[in-house]
């Protein structure tokens, strides 16, 4: 595995691989993400009534499924699959150089991660038999679960970020699966902390839905949850010379 320099944010750094490969990955790795998280949910729905069961076989798929996405699509584009990840990579390339994601470079990662959330939840609807787009009925506009998705993104920002500025980003794939795991159980909101994937389960009316009028203000959250967690990265990982 490269060896990244202090400044650079990124999963694995691909500094030196095509654009286009690149694009593919994050379109590829975002879409498998969603269709892990909606299928899983179709299919938890249809094995038990329990919501708790539901939940857990939920969460554990994801867990499993997006620390083998890292694993495997991290050294083509670093392995964002979130616009939240690769904007706050963007804003501290930008700031304290390094080899990470470019504007322009950012103007085509947030499209194919869109365009991927929006396929993976089409694709996990048609291998169960679902409509395959049928907006989401569930309501997720409550204070309490905004807030939780401004803390699950800033906890997600700051776990990412806090171990490329030590260093230990080989630790990724475990870390950020475990997060999120972690995460769909002690936030309010389930963890979406993701817009491409948050977008891509509007279109889907099952367990891992949200209705499309709820979708601006949970994007809104996590965008406040990346300087959240931005802000946090600053303040605990301080640079400095030992």
């Amino acid at each position: 595995m490269t060896t990244l320099p202090e400044t650079a944010p990124a999963l694995i750094v691909p500094s030196s691989r095509p654009l286009a490969p690149r694009l593919a990955a994050e379109l590829v790795g975002t879409a498998a993400l969603v269709a892990i998280v909606v299928g899983s949910g179709i299919q938890a729905t249809r094995l038990t009534d329990d919501v708790a069961l539901q939940l857990l076989a939920n969460s554990i798929a994801t867990v499993f499924g997006l620390g083998v996405l890292i694993a495997l699509l991290g050294p083509v584009s670093g392995a964002h699959f979130n616009p939240a990840v690769s904007l706050a990579e963007w804003w501290t390339t930008r700031r304290e150089g390094g080899t990470g994601v470019t504007g322009r470079e950012l103007a085509a990662y947030i499209p194919a991660q869109i365009a991927g959330g929006i396929a993976g939840a089409v694709l996990a609807d048609a291998m169960f038999g679902e409509p395959l787009v049928q907006w989401s009925t569930h309501d997720r506009s409550a204070g309490n679960l905004l807030l939780g998705e401004v803390v699950a993104t800033a906890g997600l920002i700051l776990l990412i970020f806090g171990l490329a500025r030590t260093d230990r980003l080989r630790f990724a794939p475990v870390a950020v699966a475990s997060y999120i795991g972690a995460a769909y159980w002690f936030t309010s909101s389930t963890s979406f902390a993701n817009p491409a994937v948050t977008i891509g389960r509007a279109f889907t009316d099952t367990f891992a839905g949200i209705a499309p009028a709820s979708v601006p203000a949970f994007i809104g959250m996590q965008l406040i949850g990346t300087v959240v967690g931005l802000a946090l990265v600053a303040v605990v990982f301080v640079r400095g010379r030992s």
